[in-house]
């Protein structure tokens, strides 16, 4: 079965659509990792970097306190969870997806508890207690094949029976080196070796109650693999796809990276990277993990506008409290509607509303429908744009909540959840926003349930805030 039937990733209480390319960011809390150095060693450092990877368009941020380079120092499991346990529970509890990257079953099972929602766990989940901890959660689980564990054998010598004896083969003869004729070794032993670990330990994490929408497999590349079978392996990434499991490439600033691309410093491989990301995607891959988040957001966003047609539902509440009401709530609608790959469908009636939050004024609301392309973060710098074409000031002693020409709050898009400083969707406020929820019976037949089905908790009309007290009528955009 193909994986496009499995289009979600359940990640405890995320539900990740993967209509999309997803970004994973990394979140070295370690001293000797070997792309930072040690630069988000300090907690404080860590969360900040965290929140301001979901800012660049990180949809996961994957936190580690042990370095997984060749020939780093391990680390207990204790100490291990001295370093991230404060950054897991800050970034969880800004509602980010956080995955933990772990071998160590205690502390998979603490930071669960913390408000992790994925555990990648380097080994595979080899290790039966960290099976027993992923099973006893609904966390979403990332396979990964580290030759280290996938538990071949070394070749032993042949040992021949006989009735009264038992012999040692003779060595064979030595043949003088022959020349290499292909430039890559033969695929099929190494996919069969890659695939065939992670479709058992796929199989057994089901047979262990993990249901098939959780898993995630990466092969794993650096990971005990020569230059050569990296690239023999991200050939056949379409070979992985077909397993049916959600794909992850894993390749950012890895050794093969640097061997392909020339480039030796390590901190300089992200544009490879996003080359050999795109061609994951093409193959079937959607999340990638990677360190600048920022050039992968923007490369891929940018790609994926072109490549493929993702056209998604959102809305815009509209409102306005400072001179010509009505005309900028028009203004905004046909702002709107120019924004590259974005338009309006339909406007909402503009209502007079009760002030709230703070502000001094009623307030001439509307909502917006909107099919958009663009990514959540560039839409949201679009409205911004839209917000200065329009005049508006921002006075920080307001937070926010002062008189405006125009405010465009993006409050939905279609399959997308995300969690950072800058954007929070669904807008965690939607439920108990009269001044949404209204107008939007102008839209569709029954907002309320249609945001509780999306997970949002709406309030009773009487509970909500900024409440409707008057019809203003039609908004003359087009």
């Amino acid at each position: 079965m193909l994986r496009s039937d499995y289009s979600t990733w359940r990640c405890g209480s995320h539900e990740l659509s993967l209509s999309r390319p997803r970004i994973m960011g990394i979140l070295n809390v370690t001293p000797d990792s070997f792309s930072d150095g040690g630069k988000n060693f300090d907690p404080d450092a860590a969360i900040a970097r965290g929140l301001q990877m979901l800012d660049e368009g990180a949809d996961i941020i994957d936190v580690g306190g042990e370095s997984t380079r060749p020939g780093a120092t391990p680390v207990s499991a204790e100490e291990e969870l001295d370093r991230i346990a404060d950054v897991v529970k800050e970034l969880a509890d800004a509602g980010a997806i956080v995955s933990v990257d772990t071998r160590h079953a205690e502390v998979a099972s603490i930071c669960l508890k913390l408000g992790a929602s994925i555990i990648n766990d380097v080994s595979g989940f080899t290790d039966p207690d960290m099976v027993a901890v992923v099973a006893d959660s609904d966390c979403g689980c990332i396979i990964m094949c580290d030759n280290e564990f996938r538990g071949n054998q070394s070749r032993k010598s042949v040992v021949l029976e006989s009735s009264n004896s038992r012999r040692r083969a003779p060595e064979p003869r030595q043949l003088p080196p022959v020349r290499r004729r292909f430039t890559l070794p033969e695929e099929a032993p190494i996919m069969r070796s890659i695939m065939g670990f992670l479709a058992d330990q796929a199989r057994m994490l089901q047979r262990a109650g993990i249901a098939h929408d959780r898993i995630c497999i990466d092969p794993g590349p650096g990971f005990n693999k020569t230059t050569d079978e990296d690239v023999v392996i991200q050939r056949a990434m379409r070979k992985l796809d077909s397993m049916g499991y959600v794909l992850m490439s894993a390749v950012s600033r890895k050794r093969f990276v640097g061997a392909t691309s020339g480039v030796a410093e390590v901190t300089e491989r992200d544009a490879a990277t996003i080359g050999l990301s795109i061609a994951a995607l093409e193959a079937g891959a959607r999340v990638l993990r990677v360190h600048n988040v920022a050039q992968v957001s923007q490369a891929i966003g940018a790609y994926w506008s072109v490549a493929k047609k993702d056209p998604r539902q959102g809305f815009v509440s509209l409102g306005s409290n400072v001179g010509d009401r009505m005309g900028y709530l028009a203004r905004a609608c046909k702002l709107i509607n120019e924004i590259p790959l974005t338009c309006v469908v339909a406007v909402s009636h503009a209502y007079e509303t009760e002030p709230a939050y703070g502000i001094a004024t009623p307030v001439a609301n509307a909502v917006a429908e909107i099919r958009t392309e663009l990514p959540p973060l560039v839409l949201m710098d679009k409205l911004l744009e839209v917000e200065d074409k329009l005049d508006r000031v921002r006075d920080p002693k307001t937070a926010g909540h002062g008189p405006r020409t125009i405010d465009c709050d993006l409050v939905w898009i279609e399959d997308e959840r995300h969690a950072g400083p800058k954007l929070t969707l669904p807008h965690p406020r939607l439920g108990e926003r009269d001044y949404v929820l209204f107008p939007m019976e102008d839209l569709m037949h029954d907002p309320e349930r249609f945001f509780s089905h999306e997970g949002v908790d709406v309030l009773p009309p009487d509970d909500r805030v900024g409440r409707v007290t008057d019809e203003l009528g039609v908004i003359e955009w087009e």
